[in-house]
């Protein structure tokens, strides 16, 4: 077997891989629960990620603002995420290499760390409108 028909069983692999989750996601309810969040677990706050996983199934759902009331920063920076996985792909399909990351600027990547460490602050603090990033059902 050639290298590239191996990249392509591989990224043909994720692919249905990602698609297998998305589908368990969409058919099997968690019931409010999402998959537990070890911070929150062990600390009681919300980090970035928390409501990550029902924010998912809502998108899968196209119950948008439900989604957007689970978790914002996800659904903000999902088309990006998606956008990067699907270039990484077919770059790693084509060439056999990683050609995307060298493209991404790393000043950004920084700020939007930042941004996604104060947004799991701000999603803490107690008062009215930081109230509202905490993952609530409507």
């Amino acid at each position: 077997m050639t290298p590239k028909k191996k990249r392509w069983l591989l990224a043909g692999g994720i692919c249905f891989a990602l698609g297998l989750c998305a589908a368990l996601l969409y058919f099997v309810s968690p019931d409010g629960a999402g998959i537990p969040c070890p911070v929150y677990l062990l600390t009681g706050f919300y980090c970035p990620g928390c409501g990550a996983s029902r924010a998912l199934r809502s998108l899968l759902h196209l119950q948008f603002y439900q989604a957007f009331r689970y978790n914002p920063a996800l659904v903000l920076l999902l088309p990006f995420m998606i956008w990067y996985i699907a270039a990484r792909l077919i770059d790693y399909v084509r060439t056999g290499g990683n050609h995307v990351d060298g493209k991404l600027s790393l000043r950004l990547l920084w700020w939007v760390l930042a941004l996604l460490i104060l947004y799991g602050i701000a999603r803490n603090l107690p008062f009215f409108p930081f109230n509202l990033l905490r993952p609530t059902k409507l």
